[in-house]
This record gives C-alpha cells, sequence and structure tokens, in this order.
C-alpha cells in the first residue's frame, strides 16, 4: 500500500498488487487492474521508490518477527 497525492493534493492509498500499469504523460497516471486511473503529483521514479520502500519494510518486518519467534521457542525449551 503506498500513499499519493492526486493533482488536488487529495491524499489516498492504493494497494499495490492492484497497480497494473504505471505511465509517465507526462503527468504521472497510475492504471488500476480494474481499469480505473488516478493521476498522481509522484513521479514515475518516486512511486517505484516507495513501492520498494514499502515491500522492503514488510520483509523486514517478517525477518524480524521469525526471528522473535525462534528467540522464544529457544528460551521456551530451556526452561
Amino acid at each position: 500500500t503506498r500513499r499519493s497525492s492526486d493533482l488536488n493534493g487529495v491524499e489516498f492509498l492504493i494497494k499495490n498488487d492492484l497497480i497494473n500499469i504505471i505511465e509517465s504523460i507526462p503527468e504521472t497516471k497510475v492504471v488500476l487492474q480494474n481499469k480505473e486511473y488516478y493521476i498522481v503529483q509522484e513521479s514515475f521514479d518516486e512511486i517505484i521508490d516507495k513501492i520498494v520502500e514499502f515491500n522492503a519494510k514488510i520483509i523486514d518486518k517478517g525477518a524480524y518477527l521469525s526471528e522473535q519467534k525462534a528467540i522464544s521457542d529457544k528460551e521456551r525449551m530451556e526452561e
């Protein structure tokens, strides 16, 4: 999910996996899988960077939670 702003400055969230196409026309047009689209203020590169950053957070969070579970399991076994 990523935060975006339309040309009027209205902020909204777009779920990454619903994005089908991102076009530079020269504005940035985000086309969803259901063919709806939004013209947004962010550039193509800004959108890609935000998606990559969001996905990295998810991966890191998953790794962190797995690590914490392993520590907890180990502590229980030692008791």
